[in-house]
């Protein structure tokens, strides 16, 4: 992967994630390449890892083998339309703004183009995020494992064969981490009105969720059989885990998913006009 040349259109949060996690694993910064019109953003940026920035999209274009989308959703066609694609017919696009289909960037890029569509989380901020990658049927498997490679400087990776997919992936990995942390704040709450002080009832409660999610990915065990694992029979976790089904704890987490991929088909549509 080090002979390609990397170049971030937008150099946000994901785009320091990714910049800042392929640096760490070794790739050499001077093949690594950021535009972005903010000025503090691009000093930054080139401080930080020894990168090249840049405020000219078309720099990047140009010069690099690889170019990943990092701008907003909203911002997409108007900054993709402007871009001169040129000669380079090898060249990969990976794309991490949430909600733009394939066919849509292809579309705005104006011909026939290798796109990998990425749907990262924000836990890839700290290298330990979990992204959905699709590859429309231009992208060669050098290509998909290019991909994959960057998008691994930021966590886990997984792809799906079915772009519809993606908007599943939205709703669990892309938008989970908000319903962990609504988890998280309603068993801190709830062990504060049972007396707990608030410090003591937050450091319980993120290590717990930390060293549950550190538990399932080291052990390799379903999560049905971990729970299993703790709750006696007669005892205290049975007891816990008897009122959330009550309450309908999988029909909401079902009709929460359900709603989102919805909701993420519904922005697909919107932002792809």
């Amino acid at each position: 992967m080090s002979k390609h040349k990397i170049g971030f259109i937008g150099g946000g949060n994901m785009a320091r994630s990714l910049i800042g996690g392929l640096v760490g694993a070794g790739y050499p910064p001077e093949a690594l390449s950021v535009a972005d019109p903010n000025e503090s953003i691009r000093t930054a940026l080139a401080a930080d890892f020894g990168i090249n920035a840049t405020a000219d999209n078309q720099q990047i274009m140009d010069q690099c083998d690889v170019v990943v989308f990092a701008v907003k959703p909203q911002v997409m066609q108007k900054v993709t339309s402007a871009l001169q694609v040129g000669q380079n017919k090898d060249r990969l696009y990976l794309s991490v703004a949430a909600g733009i289909r394939t066919a849509s960037l292809a579309n705005w890029l104006g011909g026939e183009t290798a796109i990998v569509r990425a749907m990262p989380n924000t836990p890839a901020l700290v290298q330990s995020g979990a992204t959905g990658l699709f590859a429309n049927p231009r992208v060669s498997p050098n290509q998909r494992d290019l991909a994959e490679s960057i998008m691994r400087a930021a966590g886990l990776v997984q792809w799906v064969e079915d772009e519809a997919l993606m908007d599943v992936v939205t709703a669990l990995s892309g938008s989970g981490p908000a319903y962990l942390f609504l988890v998280m704040e309603a068993m801190e709450q709830a062990a504060q009105k049972l007396g707990l002080p608030a410090e003591t009832a937050r450091l319980l409660t993120v290590q717990t969720a930390f060293g549950a999610a550190k538990l399932a990915l080291e052990i390799e065990e379903d999560p049905a059989l971990l729970r299993e694992n703790v709750t006696s029979p007669g005892g205290t976790t049975e007891r816990a885990i008897q009122v959330l089904r009550q309450e309908g704890l999988e029909d909401i987490f079902y009709n929460a998913l359900r709603a989102a991929r919805d909701r993420a088909n519904e922005l697909a549509d919107e932002l792809g006009k």
